[in-house]
């Protein structure tokens, strides 16, 4: 079975993570949950709610890491997702998660990122001449790792698939799968 990698870590939001991690098992790949050590993990839920000038932050479920990323060989992957929420923030800074991230940048492998994943992505030094979404208010950080920012649903650029939030699961991450049937057919 061809393995897939899913970059989250504690306070990945809820939605995208396990739309994705359920999607790749329904298409025949194995989702493997990679984070900085492999642990419980505990998820949350962003909702946007009236009288608020961002989203809320709610517990989502607690789910286990598969790998500690230091422990991750990513030629044993086809392809990458990075989930939003809080994760990105700190996952960004981790020497692995770059190593894993530039390596599938560098094999021109199928890579999804939605919401504040971008983060990682643009620490990670392969945004440059791209164009990439994501949560609106990480604009600034898409565009100073050289991109631009296209606030779309399903932002497709060469082997990178990007959405704003978990509102665009459905085609951002049909978008990913099309890439993903292309570049790395099961067998």
């Amino acid at each position: 079975m061809s393995k897939v990698l899913i970059l989250a870590g504690d306070f990945s939001e809820t939605l995208e993570v396990f739309y994705p991690y359920e999607r790749l098992r329904e298409e025949g790949y194995e989702p493997v949950i990679a984070s900085l050590e492999k642990k419980r993990l505990q998820f949350v839920v962003h909702d946007f709610e009236p009288g608020y000038f961002t989203f809320t932050e709610k517990p989502g479920h607690g789910w286990d890491a598969d790998i500690a990323v230091a422990d991750v060989n990513p030629a044993d992957y086809v392809a990458l997702v990075i989930p939003g929420g809080r994760a990105p923030e700190y996952l960004r800074n981790n020497p692995d998660v770059q190593r894993i991230v530039q390596h599938f940048f560098g094999a021109d492998a199928p890579v999804a990122s939605t919401c504040h994943g971008p983060l990682i992505l643009a620490k990670s030094g392969v945004l440059s001449g791209r164009t990439s979404s994501g949560f609106p208010e990480v604009a600034p950080d898409i565009e100073s790792g050289g991109a631009t920012y296209e606030g779309g649903q399903a932002v497709v650029d060469g082997n990178l698939v990007t959405s704003r939030a978990w509102n665009d699961n459905g085609p951002w991450f049909g978008a990913f799968i099309k890439l993903l049937r292309e570049r790395a057919p099961l067998a």
